[in-house]
């Protein structure tokens, strides 16, 4: 089983030219080992280019991804990435989608499937880290 970030999913969605062939066989390598996840903030992300929810849905349903509820562990971890990531200089006011993704994948002892991995790697190395 594995998480799959954003950046994955929109190289997908936009068909970005440098990165769509590599995420698309990175996706369907982590398919064939098991189910696919998302948290609701990637749903967040992934859903800005679509017009309607449902358009997302869909989209996401086609790639046989499920959506999975955040534990209350993870909300925690994430809360605490973020404080790690303030202390040492990080000027964002709000937790990251990246510390919800990071920390629902370390709970769950799950791969995470991104392109953005230094951000993953420094706040959550515990995580095994995939990347197109």
């Amino acid at each position: 089983m594995t998480f799959v970030d954003t950046n994955v999913l929109l190289d997908l969605v936009l068909g970005d030219r440098v990165w769509l062939e590599r995420s698309r066989a990175a996706l369907a390598r982590r398919q064939a080992l098991g189910r696919i996840f998302i948290v609701d903030a990637v749903f967040a992300e992934t859903s800005v280019p679509f017009d309607a929810a449902n358009e997302c849905e869909q989209f996401l349903d086609k790639l046989d991804i499920e959506r999975r509820t955040m534990s209350p562990e993870a909300l925690w971890r994430a809360g605490q990435a973020f404080r790690a990531y303030r202390r040492r200089g990080g000027i964002k006011t709000y937790v990251l989608a990246d510390f919800f993704v990071g920390a629902q994948a370390d709970v769950d002892r799950l791969a995470l499937l991104t392109r953005d991995f230094k951000r993953y790697r420094t706040y959550f190395p515990q995580v095994q880290i995939i990347s197109p």
